[in-house]
């Protein structure tokens, strides 16, 4: 069966996609309807947090979907409660942050934004624009497209919505000039996955934090794609030592099942009120079950401490072909890996992997992303590496 001709036929032309039709995955692996395997260094882009078909998933699911799997918002439900009081209570002390549940990383941001204009418009009506940076990803809805600052994404959508100044990225002085008595909120990836993976300063995010404090600014950090353990900690700006307003998150929270989180304190969650926000899907009986699963994996301190020592593993071994393949900079933190080639369109390593059993993706032009299953093994790594080489050459 011709599935790509199929697909063209019938479903929208959104995506530019590679030439596989996968059927099967396992661990590491997916396979194709032919039967070849390949190692997946893209994980659903870092959604399949514990590779493909995890026992683990695959029980929450079965006995979650015999008792109940959906009722709307409506109602009280015990998974999502639990998964809440789980993710409230574990990691912050006594601060109480407060969730809403959506279905993905972009209505996670857009929760964000419109929780920030609420807090401010009671309090003070001046306070509505938000700071974003450039080469960030927020999301293709109008809220998160128009917060994200790559004029590439905007192409055929203008006009964007009102309210975003975008600023450079680990530019200190920048940002202090273009604090106003308008600005309400600052917000930010600390590894601009989407954009290159950039990591941002320590410098920068004290000034940040400080700007913040002082001038009664919200501070938001997207972790759609860098928390949940993905960098070696829950979540990205643990590595920092600064604590947000309100953060996102969603892919591997729920290991492949569509979920996003928005969560804030509750000085700031309590702005919102019946009636101010909803989701008809979010925070489902089926997925809350299986998000509350995953989350015990991964926020154990071995499984967290063995991510961050696999990626100073796959770090070392990218630096070290740095004099065999065009490699200009590896950068990066935990298993969300950055690999800027010195070539000005690195796509070809794509195909030229696929062709090796190796699923990886490009961004920003020139720079590999890798971010495998959190679950991956030191020699799979090493199967990567050699596979790598053969696709980069």
């Amino acid at each position: 069966m011709d599935y790509k001709k199929i697909s063209e036929k019938y479903i929208m032309n959104t995506y530019k996609r590679y030439p596989l039709t996968l059927v099967r995955g396992q661990g590491s692996y997916v396979y194709d309807e032919k039967g070849n395997e390949y190692l997946d260094f893209i994980a659903g882009i870092a959604v399949c947090s514990l590779g493909h078909a995890p026992a683990l998933i695959l029980e929450a699911l079965k006995k979650q979907a015999e008792k109940l799997i959906h009722t709307s918002n409506l109602f009280y439900t015990v998974p999502q409660i639990e998964l809440a009081e789980f993710l409230s209570t574990k990691f912050f002390g006594k601060e109480v942050w407060k969730l809403f549940y959506c279905n993905s990383g972009a209505e996670a941001n857009e929760a964000a934004i419109k929780l920030v204009r609420k807090f401010h418009s009671d309090a003070n009506k001046k306070r509505y624009e938000i700071i974003t940076f450039f080469n960030s990803f927020h999301g293709r809805t109008y809220g998160a497209l128009s917060a994200t600052a790559q004029e590439k994404f905007h192409k055929g959508f203008e006009p964007m919505l009102e309210g975003f100044k975008y600023l450079p990225y680990n530019d200190v002085d920048v940002l202090r000039a273009s604090i106003t008595e308008n600005t309400a909120a600052i917000m930010l990836e600390t590894i601009q996955a989407e954009g290159g993976v950039n990591v941002a300063n320590k410098d920068f995010l004290n000034a940040i934090s400080e700007i913040c404090k002082q001038n009664n600014i919200l501070l938001v950090f997207d972790e759609v794609q860098t928390g949940l353990g993905r960098t070696g900690k829950l979540f990205s700006f643990q590595h920092y030592g600064i604590e947000p307003d309100i953060f996102t998150i969603a892919k591997g929270v729920a290991g492949g099942l569509p979920m996003g989180i928005m969560m804030a304190k509750r000085s700031v969650a309590d702005a919102f009120v019946p009636g101010n926000h909803a989701s008809t899907f979010g925070g489902t009986p089926l997925v809350c079950a299986v998000a509350l699963e995953v989350l015990k994996k991964i926020t154990d301190a071995e499984f967290l401490a063995e991510i961050e020592k696999k990626g100073n593993y796959l770090i070392s071994r990218l630096t070290e072909l740095k004099n065999e393949l065009p490699i200009k900079n590896v950068r990066g933190k935990g298993l969300l890996i950055g690999v800027e080639l010195d070539v000005k369109d690195a796509s070809y390593i794509v195909t030229n992997a696929i062709n090796q059993g190796l699923l990886i993706n490009v961004t920003a032009g020139n720079v590999v992303r890798l971010v495998p299953p959190l679950t991956i093994d030191y020699n799979e790594i090493d199967e990567f590496i050699e596979k790598f080489k053969r696709s980069a050459k």
